[in-house]
């Protein structure tokens, strides 16, 4: 298989140890093309569903980045850090008891709309600069908290004896599940750091279907790795599917509006976004907006071709 017609999504189990930019590196070399990107950034410390999208793909990285995601993070009670997980250095350390109760109260709390302070060792940007450079050089600056959203947060298991324990999150971009246990933490009167992360979902893409480099690899050298790319179009499963006619196709190729009689299946939900195919081929992801004479078509939104 030539190279350069890779095209779609790849769902790797990010080992731990790798950052998100380590993965992309990795399969450049292994794929040959440097046409790759990922959708969601995990920590070195984290394992778990990293979305690498290759070829015409890339152009929908940004799109699987924004989705909600669900993790299972593992933490520590009486013990704070400088990068608010057990690879920073300790800060703080208490001798607090805390019973399994009061974490399931304290968990419970986060869930919904809420402001959140993004940590010292992020990749955030304040006056131009990454907030992990400056705490690498011991340096703290004010920081704008960010809006994130939680719609789902429960309590797996605490042991209370060693003060460990396992929580499972659903969380909106943007969201540092080390920052949700170190304000655990102090919730509980305590401290709080992150041991474990797994992200077991992104978006639709589950952990159980993630592969791994030597997959990759194997699947290279039988030229079978097309095989292992999920269509880009699977990441827009939840918007409607709409089919353009040949005169469809020919206005949406120049950019301009397509009339209903030339989409079959067109919504009339003004805003909504929908999946475009012609004939069986994935051409974009398209937005109905009302016409200025009445009525509504079908705007290019993203084009993936």
């Amino acid at each position: 298989m030539e190279q350069q017609t890779l095209n779609g999504i790849l769902l790797m189990n990010k080992p731990q140890g790798f950052t998100s930019h380590d993965v992309v590196a990795k399969l450049r070399g292994i794929l040959k093309t440097r046409r790759i990107g990922h959708g969601g950034t995990l920590d070195p410390m984290a394992t778990g569903v990293l979305p690498v999208f290759v070829g015409g793909a890339t152009k929908a990285a940004d799109f699987a980045a924004a989705q909600d995601k669900e993790y299972v993070a593992g933490f520590t009670l009486g013990l704070a850090t400088d990068t608010q997980d057990t690879t920073g250095q300790t800060l703080h350390t208490s001798d607090k008891r805390v019973d399994i109760a009061a974490v399931r109260q304290a968990l419970a709390g986060f869930q919904g709309v809420q402001q959140q302070l993004p940590p010292m060792y992020s990749a955030v940007k304040v006056g131009g600069r990454k907030l992990y450079d400056l705490a690498r050089k011991r340096q703290e600056v004010e920081r704008p908290t960010r809006e994130i959203v939680v719609p789902e947060i429960e309590l797996l298991d605490f042991d209370e004896a060693a003060q460990r324990g396992t929580f499972r999150v659903v969380a909106s971009k943007g969201t540092y599940v080390r920052t949700l246990v170190n304000d655990l933490g102090e919730r509980l009167g305590t401290w709080a750091a992150m041991h474990s992360l797994v992200r077991t979902r992104s978006g639709a893409y589950a952990l159980e279907e993630t592969t791994d480099f030597a997959a990759v690899e194997r699947a290279m050298e039988a030229g079978q790795m097309q095989s292992l790319l999920r269509p880009t179009d699977s990441l827009f499963l939840e918007h409607p599917a709409v089919y353009l006619t040949a005169e469809g196709g020919e206005r949406a190729a120049r950019g301009a509006v397509v009339f209903p009689r030339q989409a079959k299946g067109l919504p009339e939900t003004p805003d909504m976004l929908v999946r475009v195919y012609e004939g069986d081929q994935f051409r974009m992801l398209g937005q109905v907006r009302t016409l200025d004479k009445g009525g509504v078509g079908l705007f290019v939104y993203k084009n993936f071709r």
